[in-house]
């Protein structure tokens, strides 16, 4: 297969499209997850990605697309598109738009058939497609399918590239072989990212209290994220040089004196770093407490259960049916959670409740080690209802299971612990 090509001089990839393609993305019959999982990696690299875009399979759509991010930005990612069948017309899109003619590749060929006589089969003429190269394309091995990429470099110095659809395959060419060559070419404008989880505090009051000028503010930037499990304060910042009266900074000193601002400002709602989840916060806890865990739960459909179902200390998860009104459950709750505990033999029970009410969902948690005579409750009121306010009840109890743990093996004088 194709060496890959060394890198021109004079074009630092700054700006960037994402684009989809696939009927099936558009009809919504499936999603897309490539795209969003694309840009935070280019846009944490400090490029600006302008668009990220669904297309179907429609030849004349698709080539116009490419054509004009090729005028507008330094590099075009496409993902889809790359199969043997007709309706795989990526390849034919971006020919198009750069106006080369599609070939064959011997060598590309050579390996798809070596591929096909490895499994036992003859390599079908429909798959020859997948061959395909045009003359300023370099093909991106694909170690787990049969369809290449495409590298395309174009004259002016912007960057094309075709990646096929399914994540498996995907992946390891984003990262193993067209990431380390966008660095390579100069990625980015020196823009480093940081992301603080926060919980327990809503984002209007988060930016009340951050205030319009560090909101603003051009380095560093800070801005926040509402998901669904978390409100993120994202800081990222390109490194200054010396000025009159003011000494040179790095990137990573700007965004550490951000860091301590938000910190200072927020408190303890600042709970973790990066992708951390709660599942890895969970899991912290107990093994800093030195504890297994059992939970019970009821009107969330397991909900707890599946949040920390990759809690290594998570030894048995109950979801009790319909048969136990969840309202019922929360009369006995820290019985309950004791209970758990001593039906799996573990040394903390967690028992939570959950049951709609007009405008919202109310949650009881109970956190119970009984060894020590521990026990914890919690009564919250949540304003979301129905499938996410299961989900919300579910991260209460799990960053109430992190707040009892804690408390219990931290010294007296001793506040939450920094996350």
């Amino acid at each position: 297969m194709a060496t890959q090509p060394e890198p021109p001089p004079g074009r630092t990839i700054r700006t960037a499209d994402v684009i989809a393609v696939g009927s099936e993305l558009t009809t919504g019959e499936t999603r897309d997850t490539n795209g969003g999982e694309l840009a935070r990696v280019l846009a944490s690299s400090g490029v600006s990605v302008r668009r990220i875009l669904a297309l179907p399979d429609d030849l004349e759509l698709v080539s116009a697309t490419f054509a004009e991010a090729l005028s507008s930005v330094d590099l075009v990612v496409a993902t889809g598109g790359l199969g043997p069948t007709p309706d795989d017309l990526t390849r034919e899109a971006l020919a198009a738009a750069v106006d080369e003619e599609p070939r064959v590749d011997e060598e590309l060929e050579a390996w798809l058939r070596a591929l096909f006589e490895r499994r036992g089969m003859h390599l079908p003429e429909i798959n020859l497609k997948q061959a395909w190269l045009i003359p300023s394309a370099t093909a991106i091995p694909n170690p787990n399918g049969t369809a290449p990429g495409w590298w395309v470099d174009r004259a002016d110095g912007r960057i094309a590239v075709l990646l096929p659809g399914p994540p498996r395959e995907m992946r390891p060419m984003w990262s193993d072989w067209v990431l380390p060559r966008l660095r390579a070419y100069g990625l980015g404008d020196g823009r480093l990212a940081r992301t603080l989880r926060t919980y327990g505090i809503g984002e209007s009051m988060v930016a009340d209290r951050l205030g319009e000028e560090m909101l603003r503010g051009a380095n560093p930037i800070v801005a926040t994220y509402a998901r669904s499990d978390w409100l993120d304060i994202r800081i990222s910042a390109t490194a200054e040089p010396a000025a009159e009266g003011s000494p040179a900074r790095t990137a990573t000193e700007i965004i550490d004196e951000a860091e301590a601002r938000v910190r200072g400002i927020l408190g303890g709602h600042v709970w973790a770093v990066g992708d951390t989840s709660w599942a890895d916060l969970v899991t912290k806890a107990t093994r800093a407490a030195g504890v297994r865990l059992a939970t019970v739960e009821a009107g969330t459909h397991g909900t707890l259960g599946t949040l920390l179902a990759d809690v290594p200390a998570l030894w048995r998860a109950i979801a009790l049916g319909p048969e136990v009104p969840p309202d019922e459950l929360a009369v006995r709750l820290e019985a309950a959670a004791a209970g758990a505990a001593a039906e799996a033999g573990t040394e903390a029970g967690v028992a939570l409740a959950a049951w709609g009410i007009e405008g919202g969902t109310e949650v009881r948690v109970a956190v119970c080690r009984p060894a020590t005579g521990l026990s914890r409750t919690l009564e919250l009121r949540l304003f979301q209802h129905g499938q996410h306010g299961r989900f919300r009840a579910a991260v209460a109890a799990a960053a109430f299971i992190v707040e009892v743990l804690e408390v219990a093996v931290a010294p007296p004088s001793a506040g939450r612990s920094d996350r």
